[in-house]
């Protein structure tokens, strides 16, 4: 655990998970760590190495898991097997988004040639491994799904409309939220109780905020970020969460929404049909008006709302934190015998 804490930002590690661990011990350090961070991230990082390359010198240990796509480790393995997750292809698959990326796919490569085994985190991701990288055994891949996190209630969110459809998270580049707004911009002066939420992804920047304005929608749309434990309550509120991406790995905000009974609406493409089944309302990809009469349907239609609620509930049930451990530790113990 240690190196991650250095370099991190999951802020869930707040929270100890033993008793005497490291997370306990340094409770106070890890809470106001992400004070200190954007100040030392290049000194951090390579603490952080320096650190894993002397336990990995040492050799007691049984398998390896890096956290990201960094070779480094490759030369202190002495054989030893490690286990790769890829949560995605996105560097692969979308290299025109990250220009100034010339590391990451290149590293991910060498790192999916050499693992023992793979995780791919959907059947989806798993094709496009194969796909772009044709000479990776089949058999080397396992799919293990992720889960949610939601438990129990949530803290009630401040100052959100009474009728509102709700985005979450980032909204660059394949996120696809300019062909969102321009979708949702007409749906605005036919329903004058209807409101945006964007949750999470930090205040408009300036090219969103005048495409918001020119559209002349700035009154109908609101942005706020959220505390963890209120995430959970946007979703309650919304007559419908619309995720316009054109491709995730998995997409965690699609259980998110299911559990939390909220109809979603999303492309047919990429992992989401294998987490979202029948529950999900599909649109074609990049069609503007297809996505908007799929809003226009969920938002006029109570009983088909209450359907698709009931579906989502029932098919966020079949994914669980407990199965995706379970899953994921044969794997790991498949690559120690090996």
């Amino acid at each position: 655990m240690f190196p991650v804490l250095y370099t991190d930002n999951i802020h869930y590690l707040e929270s100890p998970f033993y008793p005497n661990s490291y997370q306990e011990k340094y409770a106070l350090l890890i809470k106001y760590s992400k004070i200190f961070r954007p100040f030392l991230p290049r000194k951090l990082k390579r603490k952080s190495k320096q650190y894993t390359i002397s336990l990995l010198e040492k050799q007691d240990f049984d398998l390896f898991i890096p956290t990201y796509y960094d070779p480094y480790f490759l030369p202190y393995l002495s054989g030893k097997p490690f286990v790769l997750t890829v949560h995605d292809m996105i560097h692969e698959l979308y290299p025109s988004h990250f220009p100034d990326d010339l590391e990451t796919a290149v590293n991910k490569k060498i790192l999916i040639e050499e693992a023992t085994l793979i995780i791919a985190v959907s059947e989806n991701t798993k094709r496009d491994i194969l796909q772009i990288y044709p000479s990776v055994p089949s058999e080397k891949i396992a799919v293990v799904y992720l889960a949610h996190h939601f438990v129990g209630d949530s803290l009630q969110p401040k100052n959100l409309p009474a009728h509102y459809i709700l985005f979450v998270g980032n909204r660059g580049l394949y996120k696809n939220f300019t062909l969102f707004i321009h979708a949702v911009a007409p749906l605005f002066k036919k329903y004058r109780e209807l409101h945006l939420v964007c949750a999470g992804g930090n205040p408009f920047d300036d090219a969103e905020q005048l495409l918001i304005n020119n559209l002349g929608v700035s009154d109908r749309i609101i942005q706020q970020n959220f505390r963890d434990d209120e995430l959970k309550s946007y979703y309650e509120n919304a007559r419908c969460f619309v995720f316009p991406s054109a491709y995730e790995g998995f997409g965690i905000p699609v259980l998110e929404s299911m559990s939390a009974g909220c109809p979603i609406i999303l492309t047919n493409n990429s992992s989401f049909p294998e987490v979202a089944g029948d529950a999900g309302v599909y649109f074609r990809l990049d069609d503007e008006l297809d996505l908007r009469e799929k809003i226009e349907l969920i938002w006029n239609n109570e009983q088909l709302r209450l359907t698709y609620k009931e579906k989502g509930l029932k098919q966020a049930l079949k994914f669980k934190w407990s199965k995706t451990a379970k899953e994921t530790l044969q794997i790991y113990q498949k690559a120690i015998l090996k």
